[in-house]
């Protein structure tokens, strides 16, 4: 059975992941796929800290910059995998497939997706513990 804890933490990352994909779109007005990729995870990831310690882990008793630094530590590398899936899918597995229609979109839509378990078990034991 799936904990609440997990189920808060899948809507919280949902809302995060939203600002994520959206700024991302948004952030490419103005720079190249990789830099938008970053800025945007670091949207998502504020969105995320800051829901996170309302909603999912409240009964953490670690200090607020404890887990703030735990919380970036957990997010490079989460945001490492979102990057590297993000750009084999959009520049090498997509393209192989001929889809060109979207294609940024469905690559970073699945790289943000990726690294949603490590992301709960490195947040539940590291940042909010």
């Amino acid at each position: 059975m799936v904990s609440r804890q997990f189920m808060m933490f899948l809507l919280v990352g949902g809302v995060a992941a939203l600002a994520n994909f959206l700024s991302r779109i948004l952030y490419s007005h103005w720079l190249d796929f990789t830099p938008a990729i970053v800025l945007a995870y670091i949207t998502g990831m504020v969105t995320a800290f800051v829901l996170s310690r309302m909603f999912v882990f409240k009964e953490s008793t670690r200090p607020l910059h404890h887990s703030a630094f735990y919380f970036v530590l957990v997010n490079l590398f989460a945001v490492a995998q979102t990057w590297i899936v993000s750009m084999v899918l959009a520049f090498h597995v997509l393209p192989w497939l001929s889809i060109d229609v979207l294609r940024m979109e469905i690559a970073h839509a699945v790289g943000v997706v990726v690294p949603v378990f490590s992301s709960y078990v490195g947040h539940k034991y590291l940042s909010f513990r």
